[in-house]
């Protein structure tokens, strides 16, 4: 593709995700004014129950509690934004703030799925090898699995950005490149430059994959080793015991992975910007909002530790 002569690489992008959706604007702001408020509230809240309560004090709370703090930031990269264009009728972003939005929602959302995958990490030890649990799965080697996987997110993102800096976008007579999507993501720049992205989208599957493909590979693994487990236990009461433990990570990672990979490791040709569309709603809106929820109603400490807090005491075991 050949880019003309007034083609820029500091253009103003148009979010037009919404624009051709046929629902209103106004009741689409306060839907996903209502799933931000609660995605703050429901994460907040586990933080808070998480450092108040001495019950949930182990390592997979201290990872849950990381999780959530992500959540936060990857919502907030997103949703105040896509709020404040639904109410207004030029929802422009100049480029230098597209580049940041990217960087930060990559940062946040890789450093999510490695998490999850430390999650699952955590479970293996706790079923497989529980008498070494405290031992191997201590506060400071989450600590530093933890700080791994920023690291790991920030110089994978880094390269994504140095990637996307050279290229051109071609706008209208004021400048304007209209973006099909309520967010600067990854395949609708991509898509909308008039520069040569082969090499970009190379380095998503290649690169992108490993990163993705390490994870899985470790989350297919552990529970494979944990389903081996789980049937040599004695007790029908034990298997129930130990099911329960992994199903709200398991749910968790059925969102949040499959829907990168539905959005990112798709060919375009086979991925329409409606899909992307909602498949970006799941990882942005929905999989934060699940998180606090999935944790909570299926978790007797974390419901009993809300129970404390509601109750104004301390509750200690």
């Amino acid at each position: 593709m050949n880019c003309a002569a007034n083609a820029s690489h500091s253009p103003v992008f148009l979010l037009l995700g919404f624009s051709r959706a046929g629902v209103s604007h106004t009741l689409l702001f306060f839907l996903f004014l209502a799933i931000y408020l609660t995605t703050i509230l429901g994460n907040v809240t586990l933080v808070l129950l998480i450092s108040w309560d001495s019950r949930l004090h182990s390592p997979m709370y201290y990872l849950l509690r990381g999780l959530s703090l992500i959540d936060m930031g990857l919502s907030t990269v997103t949703l105040p934004q896509l709020l404040a264009h639904l109410v207004s009728d030029y929802p422009a972003i100049p480029a230098a703030r597209c580049l940041a939005q990217f960087f930060f929602f990559y940062a946040f959302g890789v450093t999510d799925t490695l998490v999850i995958a430390v999650m699952a990490l955590d479970r293996y030890v706790a079923i497989c090898d529980p008498l070494h649990y405290a031992l191997v799965m201590n506060h400071q080697l989450c600590a530093h699995l933890l700080a791994l996987s920023w690291v790991v997110s920030i110089v994978h993102t880094m390269l994504h950005v140095g990637l996307l800096l050279p290229l051109f976008w071609v706008g209208d007579a004021r400048g304007n490149v209209d973006l099909p999507h309520f967010f600067c993501d990854h395949r609708p720049l991509l898509r909308a430059s008039c520069s040569d992205t082969h090499s970009n989208e190379l380095v998503i599957f290649l690169e992108g994959g490993f990163l993705m493909l390490g994870p899985c590979v470790l989350i297919i693994l552990s529970y494979v080793r944990i389903g081996a487990t789980i049937l040599r236990l004695p007790s029908d009461a034990g298997r129930r015991r130990a099911v329960s433990t992994c199903g709200s990570h398991l749910t968790m990672v059925g969102f949040l992975y499959g829907t990168i990979i539905w959005v990112y490791f798709q060919p375009s040709s086979q991925n329409s910007q409606h899909q992307d569309m909602v498949a970006s709603v799941m990882y942005t809106a929905v999989t934060p909002l699940a998180n606090p929820f999935v944790y909570s109603l299926r978790n007797k400490d974390v419901k009993g530790a809300l129970r404390g807090l509601l109750g104004w005491g301390r509750v200690d075991s």
